[in-house]
């Protein structure tokens, strides 16, 4: 978490204020945010209490306390676990000042921790999530979301869709604020600028909680998307063929294309769009794609999340508290 806050505080820019949020004064995030005030006296850094929930989506409630606090005109929102580069908030402000660009929005390379779920994770994100984002920006001829990753917008843009007051209660408000936007007419930017997730050490509970999370939370924003998703499995599809074909010689030559052309999807993804390093990751490419079937069979047959400590049932996209916060 400090290196990925810091990041924010050592940004190549004139002048830009860091208003951090948490929801109680306990957070594990009050002591590193005191320490970059230390560290950097010279930045506006402040530390905002968000105590009073506001809606469903706990998030989206410190944003609407956290959007009072700042004073600028030009708002960026980030996660605490994102790590940018020191060039990161020129790129992003000089691709916001373009003509009729309402938001910028980048991709993100995921960081695994040292267990196998995590890394089936960095590999989802890094192979699967990264091109399905480029497919979508290529089919519909631009973005018309945002990524959490990064959400670069004007305060007045904010206030034409009536704010995040009007989105405390989605699951999706990257998604939400993106789509709402665009739909001002205004263009939704693929910034040049990729940052980093680092992720959680899961075991394997962990991580099949945050990937049934994430594929609910796509099929409620975008659910023909989340259809189309299934015939994208490439692997899985050709693992069907052999088995409907009794191992046929024309299935084995399907399946060995299939595995090539994912195969060379996943290095591209990573090493020419990400700017990976290493290529590990992409030997978990097929045990990867067997788990995303069963997520996505999933993620279609209920409507329960966990997120934050708290249980939550989705519909139409809005969250509604089925317990009480941990």
């Amino acid at each position: 978490m400090y290196a990925a806050l810091r990041s924010h505080c050592v940004q190549d820019y004139p002048h830009y204020e860091v208003v951090f949020g948490v929801n109680d004064a306990e957070d594990p995030a009050v002591p590193v945010v005191k320490r970059l005030m230390l560290e950097f006296p010279q930045h506006d850094i402040r530390l905002v209490a968000c105590e009073k929930r506001l809606g469903a989506n706990g998030k989206v409630s410190s944003l609407i306390h956290l959007a009072q606090a700042a004073s600028a005109e030009y708002l960026l929102v980030n996660d605490s676990d994102i790590r940018v580069e020191t060039d990161y908030l020129k790129t992003v402000m000089s691709e916001l000042q373009q003509p009729n660009v309402g938001m910028v929005t980048c991709l993100y390379r995921g960081i695994p921790g040292d267990s196998v779920p995590s890394r089936l994770e960095a590999t989802g994100i890094n192979t699967d999530f990264v091109p399905g984002v480029l497919s979508a920006h290529w089919l519909e001829g631009g973005l018309h979301f945002g990524l959490g990753s990064t959400l670069a917008f004007r305060r007045s843009d904010l206030a034409a869709v009536q704010g995040f007051e009007a989105m405390v209660d989605y699951l999706a408000d990257d998604y939400e604020l993106g789509n709402r936007i665009s739909q001002l007419g205004r263009k939704i930017e693929l910034s040049r600028t990729i940052v980093e997730t680092n992720l959680p050490v899961y075991g394997f509970a962990g991580f099949w909680a945050h990937q049934l999370r994430w594929a609910r939370t796509i099929r409620a924003s975008r659910p023909g998307g989340y259809l189309g998703l299934l015939l994208t499995y490439t692997l899985p599809w050709a693992l069907v063929a052999l088995l409907f074909s009794k191992g046929a010689p024309w299935a084995w030559e399907l399946a060995w294309v299939a595995l090539l052309a994912r195969m060379i999807l996943a290095v591209q993804m990573s090493r020419f769009v990400l700017g990976e390093k290493a290529w590990a990751s992409v030997l978990l490419v097929p045990p990867r794609d067997l788990v995303a079937v069963a997520v996505w069979l999933t993620g279609w047959l209920g409507s329960s999340i966990d997120w934050r400590g708290e249980r939550f049932r989705l519909k139409d996209g809005k969250l509604t508290s089925e317990s009480t916060p941990t």
